[in-house]
C-alpha cells in the first residue's frame, strides 16, 4: 500500500478516483491537486504518474466489511456517564451501509430525531487480515487512521428501551461518516498522542488527547482479533471522549440543520449536516 494520505474524489469530468494527498488535509477541498492512484485495498495502490484536482471529496473507502465500535473508552467519558469501566472493551458493530463521507449530509429517520447525538472518534483502518494478534504486533496491521463520528439515536440506546445494547441506535444509514483521508500509519508516530475536537455549529463540545483512552488502539486490535478474523478494510471507531450531548445540562442533542465537525490534528476534519427527513 503506497500512499501518504489516501482520498477518493470526483474530478471536474465526473470521474471517480483514488488519490494521494502529499500535504496535511485542508478545510477547502475544491481544486486541491492530488496524485492519482490506481488499485484498491485488495490489490494495493500504485501511482499513475498523473495529478488531478478534486471537484468533490468522497468517503475514502467505497465500502467496508464491517464497522466495529468501542464504547466507554475514555476515562473522562466514563466518569461523566457514571459507569464502571469493565475489564474488557465494550464492543458493538454498525452495518456497512452506515458508512458516509466526510462532507455528506446525514439523513435522519423521523424515529431517530428526538435524542440525536454525536461522538467524535479516532477511526482505525485495518490493512490486512488479523487474527490472534498480540498487542505488541497490533499496529503492524493498521493501514492508517482517519476521523469519524459515531452518530447515535440515544432514544434507542437508553437501558430502559434497549435492554443495554448499543447496536440498533447507531446503525442507521449514514451514521458512520469518516474521512477526509486515510493517513498512513507511518505518518502517525503514536495514535495515543493525538488531539481531537468536536464542534456543533462551531461550538466546541468535545476536546481531548487520545492518551485519555482506557484501552489503547493496540489493545483494542489485539482484543478484537482474539479467535476472530478482522478483515482487511474493517474500520474501528475507538470510542468517544467526554462532552456528548446526552450528559449536557440542558441536553445538547442535535437538531435539524446542525453541522457536526470532528477534527484530529494531522488527520483533518469531517463536517456533516444533520438533515431530518
Amino acid at each position: 500500500m503506497s500512499f501518504q494520505r489516501l482520498v477518493r474524489f470526483v474530478n471536474a469530468e465526473g470521474v471517480t478516483s483514488f488519490g494521494d494527498l502529499k500535504s496535511e488535509p485542508t478545510n477547502d477541498w475544491t481544486g486541491v491537486e492530488v496524485e492519482v492512484l490506481e488499485g484498491d485495498l485488495d490489490k494495493g495502490f500504485q501511482s499513475t504518474g498523473r495529478t488531478d484536482k478534486i471537484q468533490k471529496l468522497l468517503c475514502p473507502l467505497p465500502s467496508v466489511p464491517l464497522v466495529v465500535c468501542i464504547g466507554l473508552n475514555y476515562q473522562k467519558h466514563a466518569t461523566e456517564a457514571n459507569l464502571r469501566v469493565p475489564p474488557y472493551p465494550v464492543v458493538f458493530t454498525k452495518p456497512a451501509d452506515a458508512l458516509a463521507g466526510p462532507l455528506d449530509d446525514v439523513s435522519i429517520h423521523p424515529d431517530a430525531q428526538g435524542m440525536l447525538d454525536y461522538e467524535g472518534e479516532l477511526t482505525v483502518v485495518i490493512g490486512k487480515d488479523a487474527k490472534n494478534v498480540s498487542e505488541a504486533d497490533a499496529l503492524q496491521y493498521v493501514l492508517g487512521y482517519t476521523v469519524g463520528n459515531d452518530v447515535s439515536a440515544r432514544n434507542f440506546q437508553l437501558p430502559d428501551t434497549s435492554g443495554g445494547q448499543f447496536c440498533y441506535a447507531k446503525s442507521f444509514d449514514g451514521f458512520a461518516p469518516i474521512g477526509p483521508a486515510i493517513v498512513a500509519s507511518s505518518l502517525v508516530a503514536d495514535p495515543q498522542k493525538l488531539h481531537l475536537v468536536t464542534k456543533v455549529n462551531g461550538e466546541i463540545r468535545q476536546e481531548t488527547e487520545t492518551s485519555d483512552m482506557i484501552f489503547s488502539v493496540a489493545k483494542i486490535i489485539s482484543h478484537l482479533s482474539r479467535g476472530t478474523t478482522l478483515r482487511k478494510g474493517t474500520i474501528i471507531q475507538s470510542g468517544t471522549p467526554s462532552g456528548v450531548g446526552l450528559f449536557m445540562e440542558p441536553k445538547g442533542f442535535l437538531k435539524n440543520g446542525d453541522v457536526v465537525e470532528v477534527s484530529i490534528d494531522g488527520l483533518g476534519a469531517i463536517r456533516n449536516k444533520m438533515v431530518f427527513e
